[in-house]
């Protein structure tokens, strides 16, 4: 090699990230010529002696570069890419001048230079760019395209990504795109979601999303790259081996104890609550959840079954009525509906007050973690119920009275075990009534002395 070359970064130019960029100096006979890398990197991760990016572990960058977000710490991929860019260069640099020797020209610093930018511009550095906001678009592409046929709550988290993905990008000024949401993107956008905080009212900073919120986001960011995929969208493959760890969740829902204090519960001189209480008694007795109790009519029931389509997976349900349901329903034949109707917002509040009347207020602990931080709260339990406990209820008393999961399964309308095992809390009341039931009653044994 003719001319000699120094690649260093320049510390006079930093841009808004504080990275600097990085520039080749290429030199014949005393005259230097800069080439621009299009580069950037942050001082600490550059070798001045040799010239190169360095990789520093995570956790020891952590200790070393405490100014820098979690984040923001440069990953063994970013680093190899950056010192991949460097030898592409001086190879390039090697043969233009192999080139000019065989031609027996003369060269200069400037000529090498110019011959560099010209192979740049016929062989373009990168791919042609991923239109602005695309992904952003396709969320709410996504969101509107399945409107008619989901469930409102359920779209609404893919709108809760969207925000998340929005200010991932103004924090880091990484942009967004199909092609970079890889693996190592799906690292950092969860140290991103653990370490949003929030302001209260009094001031106070604190976590915004627990871990359960969190493996939630990243499920859902996971689900809208499968559909973008088969809409025939490139996208980054490596995201696929990125696992989320989810946390177990308490089971809240009622013992046959608490049950019973509810249809107990003398409320003749409070018929809101009386309502109130038959409502949810009433899908505790069969499973429903709030949307099909909402669209239930007279014409769904006969022959002491239930036949209705489930709003939210769209299948078709039987529901056997049993003494409960069927008592319920015969106390509002008067009524145009099989019953009173209230709205899902008020019948969630109104429950912890009839739970409460009712003395349903065990202490329940509740374990949340953020990030590494566990936080323990205890609450009454009539504060922690709300409709969606019916339908905990009847699959965990189901299974306490001896139905098989199978069994439940069928009248509750779970798919498939794993989305059923979420609910199912397997009780030592459970154990004795499924022994008992299998094995028969105990012999009490006389102690021989």
């Amino acid at each position: 090699m003719i001319g000699t070359i120094r690649v260093e970064i320049r510390k006079s130019v930093s841009g808004k990230s504080g990275k600097n960029p990085i520039s080749l100096i290429y030199s014949i006979s005393g005259i230097r010529k800069r080439y621009a890398l299009d580069k950037l990197i942050y001082p600490d991760y550059w070798d001045e002696k040799k010239q190169r990016a360095k990789y520093i572990q995570q956790k020891d960058a952590r200790k070393l570069f405490p100014h820098l977000l979690v984040n923001e710490l440069l990953t063994e991929l970013e680093i190899n890419d950056i010192n991949d860019v460097i030898d592409k260069v001086k190879v390039n640099i090697h043969e233009i001048e192999n080139k000019f020797e065989a031609l027996k020209k003369p060269f200069s610093s400037q000529m090498v230079i110019d011959e560099l930018k010209f192979i740049d511009s016929v062989n373009p550095k990168t791919k042609k760019e991923e239109p602005t906001g695309l992904v952003f678009d396709f969320i709410d592409r996504y969101v509107n395209e399945n409107e008619a046929i989901r469930e409102k709550g359920s779209l609404s988290v893919y709108k809760s990504v969207k925000n998340h993905l929005q200010a991932y990008q103004d924090a880091t000024r990484n942009k967004v795109t199909f092609d970079n949401i890889d693996y190592s993107f799906f690292q950092k956008f969860q140290t991103f979601l653990i370490q949003r905080t929030k302001k209260n009212k009094a001031g106070e900073i604190s976590p915004m999303l627990n871990n359960t919120t969190i493996a939630k986001a990243l499920s859902t960011l996971k689900t809208f790259l499968g559909y973008a995929r088969k809409h025939g969208i490139k996208v980054n493959e490596s995201y696929r081996d990125f696992t989320i760890k989810r946390e177990k969740l308490e089971v809240i829902a009622l013992s046959q104890e608490e049950f019973d204090s509810l249809l107990q519960e003398d409320l003749t001189d409070n018929k809101r609550l009386g309502k109130v209480r038959d409502i949810f008694c009433f899908a505790c007795a069969t499973g429903l959840r709030y949307s099909d109790i909402a669209q239930l009519k007279r014409e769904h029931i006969a022959d002491n079954l239930i036949k209705l389509t489930i709003k939210k997976t769209k299948t078709e349900l039987t529901i056997p009525l049993n003494s409960i349901s069927a008592s319920i329903l015969e106390k509002y034949n008067d009524l145009n509906k099989p019953l009173p109707l209230i709205s899902n917002q008020n019948l969630n509040y109104y429950i912890k007050e009839l739970c409460k009347k009712a003395g349903i207020n065990q202490p329940i602990e509740i374990v949340r973690f953020y990030g590494k931080k566990r936080e323990v709260n205890t609450y009454a339990k009539h504060d922690l119920i709300h409709f969606h406990t019916a339908r905990k209820t009847f699959v965990t008393l189901s299974l306490e009275k001896g139905m098989s999961a199978e069994e439940v399964m069928t009248i509750s309308g779970h798919e498939d075990y794993k989305s059923f095992s979420r609910y199912v809390k397997v009780t030592e009341n459970r154990k004795k009534v499924v022994m008992l039931k299998a094995w028969g009653e105990p012999i009490i044994l006389k102690v021989v002395k």
